[in-house]
């Protein structure tokens, strides 16, 4: 199966926000397969044994795309980069509530040795990851976002810069100075859980 046009995909994206409730079916038959394997990335990063299945968050996703209100959609990349975000706090809700009744917050060391680890290692502490995130976010919104959409939405240099209307240069050189300023934030030593 071909992947469908970026055209097809922004034109259904449009009609929906203008209302048309069929564009937003068409829309997620077209995008489904993709959106699965984004979700499936997610999960490959999450510590075996879980028990939200890569087709459960896309639903959920779904859901919560459903729900969105006034949105302008802008193109493709927009839609998947707003998708990478609702699977974000899909998972870090999972694993906030699944701490706090395993722990009632407690705090832990979470240890990281390199940048490169961080985003490939499967066991990357997903809340961890959130709120260094949500701290960079305090200091550089752009860099979280940038980091939001590579990591978690998969979305490719050139994409995130469509997305957040800059160079792919600004793109790249944020990528690699949050990689690095994430990095230091997760081996620093405690982060707050729950």
């Amino acid at each position: 199966m071909t992947a469908p046009s970026p055209q097809s995909v922004t034109l259904l994206l449009k009609a929906w926000g203008n209302g048309e409730q069929q564009a937003l079916d068409q829309l997620i038959s077209l995008v489904y397969a993709e959106l699965h394997r984004l979700a499936h990335r997610y999960m490959r990063r999450e510590r075996s044994g879980h028990t939200l299945q890569p087709t459960a968050l896309v639903h959920e996703a779904y859901e919560r795309l459903v729900d969105l209100q006034n949105v302008s959609w802008q193109n493709r990349a927009h839609f998947f980069g707003v998708s990478a975000q609702l699977m974000r706090r899909i998972l870090v809700d999972y694993a906030r509530s699944r701490r706090y009744t395993k722990r009632e917050g407690q705090w832990r060391q979470v240890p990281l040795n390199e940048a490169v680890a961080l985003f490939h290692d499967r066991q990357t502490d997903i809340v961890a990851l959130d709120d260094a995130l949500r701290a960079l976010a305090e200091i550089d919104p752009r860099k979280s976002r940038v980091v939001e959409m590579r990591f978690f939405g998969g979305l490719s240099i050139k994409e995130v810069a469509e997305v957040l209307n800059i160079s792919a240069e600004s793109v790249q050189r944020d990528w690699r100075l949050a990689k690095v300023w994430l990095l230091r934030e997760l081996s620093q030593g405690t982060i707050r859980e729950g």
